[in-house]
């Protein structure tokens, strides 16, 4: 059988495009002290956190944790709460990013412009909100950053969080490729799990939030894209079809 031709690219956006989850963590404790919570999220903690997937999740299953003594009289008021933590919170991240606390990871401005070059297209695949995405493209590649990525997954349009695979499965029907001509882009197991089960080979790069995690399945496990090329992406898809 002819291997299939490299097409496109698709990447996770927090902790595998940019550098951002430090950036969510000080969001989150900035958003609890304005909501008069004494909550307070250290790195240890927030690592275990993001074992949940998507913000408002994180915060209710935290609030279960701490709180879970307190019977929900009104599951209205909780979800009015939870989406005011979280509205505090993206506000506090939009300013953060603002002030140049995000940056893309290593290789990863390079890697994207060489691909787009190249003919390949390219797509974001995200358990993450539209805002956050909009915030951090704008300010690390310019208005026209939509150009760029022509297709968007995220918490809007794939509300199954990682690593339930609806993200992925959505941006190859919308690329119009098939899986076996994609590369994924991922940092954590749940990541790696959605992509591998939209049948993607996937790339892991993994961050300070997610080294431990396990990334057995993955095509590569790598520091950072450094030095990475359009070249290299298509030998190694090549490999992952042999």
């Amino acid at each position: 059988m002819k291997p299939e031709p490299l097409r496109a690219l698709i990447f996770d956006f927090d902790g595998t495009l940019a550098d951002t989850e430090s950036a969510h963590r000080a969001a989150f404790n900035d958003a609890f002290a304005e909501a008069g919570l004494d909550w307070h999220w250290d790195e240890t903690l927030y690592t275990q956190l993001l074992e949940v997937a998507g913000g408002k999740e994180r915060i209710l299953h935290y609030w279960g944790q701490v709180r879970g003594d307190t019977k929900v009289i009104d599951a209205g008021a909780l979800a009015y709460t939870v989406q005011r933590i979280h509205d505090l919170k993206t506000a506090s991240y939009e300013r953060r990013v603002h002030d140049g606390a995000v940056q893309l990871r290593p290789g990863v401005q390079h890697l994207i412009d060489s691909a787009f070059d190249a003919g390949l297209r390219l797509a974001i695949a995200t358990t993450t909100s539209p805002v956050n995405i909009a915030v951090v493209l704008r300010s690390a590649i310019g208005l026209d950053w939509a150009h760029t990525f022509q297709v968007v997954e995220d918490a809007a349009t794939a509300p199954r969080k990682k690593p339930h695979p609806q993200a992925y499965l959505q941006a190859l029907q919308r690329l119009q490729v098939r899986a076996a001509q994609c590369l994924a882009f991922e940092d954590s197991a749940n990541g790696l799990r959605a992509a591998i089960d939209a049948g993607l080979p996937t790339i892991v790069t993994p961050n300070a939030f997610t080294t431990h995690h396990d990334f057995a399945g993955a095509l590569h496990v790598l520091s950072d894209l450094q030095g990475k090329t359009v070249a290299e992406l298509r030998s190694w898809h090549a490999s992952a079809q042999r």
